[in-house]
C-alpha cells in the first residue's frame, strides 16, 4: 500500500517558522519527484514547491526565499522547511509524490494533507 503521511503543521504567529515532514512508504522514494501543495479555503489548489530525485527544486513566486524544499532519500522524507510565514500562507498543505515510469507509466500519489495557520 503506498502512503504519503504529513505531519508538522500547526498554528503558528506571523512571521514565525514550521517545517512539515511527508513520510513516504510503498514507493521506490528516490525515484519521484516530491511536491507540497497547498490550498486555502475558497482557493484552488496550487503547487507550492517542488524537489527532483536529483535534488533540483523550483517554487512558487510567493514563497521564493521564504520557503525551502528538501529530501532525505535514506528516510523516504520529503520536508518543508517554512520561515517567515505569514497570514496568506495558511491552507491545508498536501505531500505529491509523482514519476513517469518506464514499465507502469504516469504514477501520482496524494497526502491527506496537514493544516497550517499563520495567525496572530
Amino acid at each position: 500500500q503506498v502512503q504519503l503521511v504529513e505531519s508538522g503543521g500547526g498554528l503558528v504567529q506571523p512571521g514565525g517558522s514550521l517545517r512539515l515532514s511527508c513520510a513516504a512508504s510503498g514507493i521506490a522514494f528516490s525515484l519521484y519527484v516530491m511536491s507540497w501543495y497547498r490550498q486555502a479555503p475558497g482557493k484552488q489548489r496550487e503547487l507550492v514547491a517542488s524537489i527532483t530525485s536529483s535534488g533540483g527544486t523550483s517554487y512558487v513566486d510567493s514563497v521564493k526565499g521564504r520557503f525551502t524544499i528538501s529530501r532525505n532519500n535514506a528516510k523516504n522524507t520529503v520536508y518543508l522547511q517554512m520561515n517567515s510565514l505569514k497570514p496568506e500562507d495558511t491552507a491545508v498543505y498536501y505531500c505529491h509524490a509523482f514519476r513517469a515510469g518506464y514499465i507502469k507509466g504516469v504514477e501520482i500519489y496524494w497526502g491527506q494533507g496537514t493544516q497550517v495557520t499563520v495567525s496572530s
